[in-house]
């Protein structure tokens, strides 16, 4: 599979599809067995509270992943991201009351790297609650 958008047809600026993904406590226990990654903290409300979280929070991994599902889903083909990173600056907090959390996520392009590779930079704004959640949040995609 290649990448589905044309490098010729992007400008910087050019704005993805915005996404939201709802986050709820199944949710986290269900990634939780997927990647290994019991840590209370994503799962029990008395422990994230003894340690000072305001209640159970997302894996920061699980949160990075969604957020780059903006990027894949755009692109259409996950094997043209060629780096992705963050920083975790707030946690996505998961209530227990039948809604959870939602993590909002939009995204443009940045920058026009390299006309050769066809790779573009694109900058991703990823919030839950009104708040950024995560910070510096960049892709560098390989167009057709």
């Amino acid at each position: 599979m290649t990448a589905a958008i044309a490098y010729a047809d992007v400008e910087v600026g050019t704005e993805l599809p915005a996404q939201t993904f709802p986050v709820t406590r199944d949710t986290l226990v269900r990634y939780a067995g997927a990647s290994g990654d019991f840590n209370p903290i994503h799962w029990n409300e008395r422990f994230a509270t003894e340690v000072g979280l305001p209640n159970v929070i997302a894996h920061g991994m699980f949160t990075m992943a969604e957020a780059a599902r903006v990027v894949t889903d755009w692109v259409g083909d996950p094997g043209a991201v060629r780096e992705y990173g963050v920083r975790f600056t707030r946690p996505v907090v998961v209530p227990d009351d039948g809604e959870g959390a939602h993590v909002e996520v939009s995204g443009k392009v940045a920058a026009k790297l390299d006309d050769e590779a066809r790779t573009v930079r694109v900058d991703l704004t990823v919030t839950a609650a009104g708040q950024k959640v995560l910070g510096m949040s960049r892709a560098v995609v390989a167009l057709a």
